[in-house]
Parts: structure tokens; sequence; C-alpha cells
């Protein structure tokens, strides 16, 4: 049975978020919300999770899920931060903002099957993610709760959220309603950044 996890959105509670922490550990797919609306969110080797999030969204086995990330170290093991990429990450973020970044050498191996060049990073600026993130001590998979049957879906509006996709996931880390949402989207693979799409909080190109 689904959990609906009552949080906090500035103080979580820990027992909310130890509770999500021990259905993500369990293989769980999951709800967050974020500075950018809510979020899937799983353990970067929950495989099942992942296949129910493709399922959902009606995705192919080549679509590219986003990894959220706790600090600026974290980003560091997951991606390659040249000069431009470090300074533009850290100016940034937390914040939202996805960064396309240079895959690591040192990348998991989950990752690593899937021939990665190159990943969508974020770091969240919403005391909730950024506290159920710390909990898991690990980045996690993300993808945004966008469906294929709706195209009304209010992903910041927490009770749509949850009549939409509650009985689909294991929990959901309700912290009401946050940030509408999308983020910008910024490509540092190249030698010059180039902003992809501005955000609900524009940026300078």
């Amino acid at each position: 049975m689904s959990e609906r996890l009552p949080v906090h959105p500035v103080d979580p509670q820990p027992r909310s978020i130890a509770r999500a922490k021990a259905l993500l550990h369990a293989g769980g797919l999951g709800l967050c919300p974020t500075d950018a609306g809510y979020t899937f969110v799983w353990m970067l080797d929950a495989r099942d999770a992942e296949e129910r999030v493709r399922r959902l969204r009606a995705l192919d086995s080549k679509h590219p899920f986003t990894l959220l990330c706790a600090s600026l170290s974290d980003v560091g093991r997951m991606a390659r931060l040249g000069d431009t990429a470090f300074r533009l990450t850290k100016a940034l973020t937390p914040g939202p903002c996805t960064f396309i970044l240079t895959a690591s050498s040192d990348l998991p191996r989950r990752l690593k099957l899937d021939k990665r060049r190159s990943i969508g990073v974020r770091r969240i600026d919403h005391p909730v993610a950024q506290a159920l993130l710390q909990a898991a001590e690990q980045p996690l998979l993300s993808t945004s709760v966008a469906l294929p049957e709706t195209d009304d879906l209010a992903s910041h509006m927490a009770d749509d959220v949850a009549d939409a996709l509650l009985e689909r996931v294991d929990f959901m880390l309700d912290g009401g309603d946050c940030q509408p949402g999308p983020t910008s989207v910024i490509d540092v693979t190249g030698e010059v950044p180039q902003l992809l799409r501005q955000g609900f909080r524009p940026l300078e190109s």
C-alpha cells in the first residue's frame, strides 16, 4: 500500500524522512517535493523502480534520468567539473537548475551500463529533498511527474500529484505545494555553456 508521509516543508520531521529512506532502500519508488515541482525518486540500483517509471511515463530505454546530489562533492564524483562547470554549478545551485555535464569515469557501474557520456545533475533548494538526500547517503535518480495521458497535471500541487500518482508509487513525501517549475537547463559539456531551456525562474543567457 502506498504511504502519504506528511512532512513540514521547512523543518521536515525525521520520522517521515526515515520512513522514506527505508522504502527507497527497499527498492521503492517515491515522490518528493522540490524547488521546481514534485519529482519521482529512486535509488541508483533500483531497477524495478526505474522500470515502473518508464512504464508510467511511457519512456523508452534510452531516456536519460537526472541525478539529484546533496553536495558539490557528490556532483564532482558523478561528473567532470571543469572550471566553468564548477563556477556555474556553485553559483546557481542549490536552485531550480539542471546541468548537463560530462559523465565521470567514476560513475557507479549501474549507470555505466547505459554508456552515458553526459548526465543531468541537480542540487535542489528544498528542505525536504535535501533531508531525503542526506538520509539516503547517495545521489538519487529522478524524473518529472509528467504523464502521457495527462497534459495538465499541476506537478507543484500536492493534492493533484497525490490524486494522479499516489497509488502508483510506494510513498509520497507530502510537503504541501511547492514552486511550479520547470527547471532551467544548462549544457556545460562544450567549451561554451548553452542555456537549453529557461525555467520558471529565468536566467540570463
